[in-house]
């Protein structure tokens, strides 16, 4: 991996819907690690890997509903750990769970998640990351087969394996993510959780009770009919990563597939749906 990057620091208005946007669509570039600011976004990308019309393709930088100024700068060097720890905040959710680093305070909450997320953590996943909590603690998950798609930091595969799911799969494409995952799962004690690199072509012959995805919308589209493929009947499935505006195309897409819409929260435009295969 080069050693040298390339930091774009955004300034946006308004700053947190302005920044959970950007941060999607620059994830689906070269960009690989970002950080949360008091004004906006900072976001890092491998000099090796950057071009000059690395932006062309960001709608929100064209949208008028938002006001966004950047600059860049070249890094030798980038302290991840510094970055991460000087933004990263803990996630508590509703009192009964709470998702924090190595450095925080462990709190009275129910479930306590210890993670280290260095580059495959941003912060402003926890929209999403929040609501699939929520849908977890609402479900009772003992002895379910669960596959975490997508799994990034492995949160939602440790809450699961906390509830009591049994055995769990835990998948990402990003190597990082994979390495990261697997020390989560070890820091939190985890024995029921196996950790896979690549994407949904694993999920060929497999069976699950429950399915949490929190990807985005294009992957899930793409994704759908594997995931329902191997839900076994009667088993849930969590759906996140996407706009209060992309629900329609979701619901159709899984509808289709003969799922069953149960319940959505929604925090600031971004939304988390439940399924159910019966």
């Amino acid at each position: 991996m080069s050693n040298v990057y390339i930091g774009y620091h955004f300034t946006i208005e308004p700053r947190e819907l302005g920044s959970e946007i950007l941060l999607a669509e620059l994830g689906e570039t070269a960009f690989e690690s970002f950080v949360e600011t008091e004004t906006g976004l900072s976001a890092y990308v491998q000099k090796d890997l950057w071009t000059e019309n690395i932006l062309n393709d960001i709608y929100i930088l064209g949208n008028d509903e938002f006001k966004i100024t950047y600059s860049f700068e070249e890094i030798e060097q980038v302290n991840w750990n510094e970055e991460w720890e000087k933004n990263f905040e803990a996630i508590d959710v509703d009192g009964i769970c709470h998702v924090r680093a190595p450095f925080h305070e462990k709190t009275n909450a129910k479930y306590d998640i210890v993670i280290e997320p260095k580059m495959s953590f941003g912060t402003g996943h926890h929209e999403t990351t929040h609501m699939m909590i929520q849908h977890l603690l609402e479900t009772d998950l003992t002895d379910k087969k669960t596959l975490d798609m997508g799994c990034g930091t492995a949160i939602l595969a440790i809450l699961a394996e906390i509830k009591g799911a049994t055995p769990i799969d835990a998948i990402d494409i990003d190597n990082w993510c994979y390495l990261n995952s697997i020390e989560n799962a070890e820091r939190n004690h985890c024995k029921n959780i196996t950790v896979y690199e690549g994407d949904a072509t694993l999920l060929v012959g497999k069976k699950y009770d429950v399915i949490i995805a929190n990807i985005n919308r294009n992957i899930l589209l793409n994704d759908m009919e594997q995931y329902v493929a191997c839900l076994n009947e009667n088993g849930i499935l969590f759906l996140s990563g996407f706009y209060t505006e992309d629900i329609t195309v979701i619901d159709t897409s899984c509808t289709e597939k003969g799922l069953t819409y149960v319940k959505k929260f929604e925090r600031n435009n971004w939304v988390a749906l439940k399924y159910v295969k019966q």
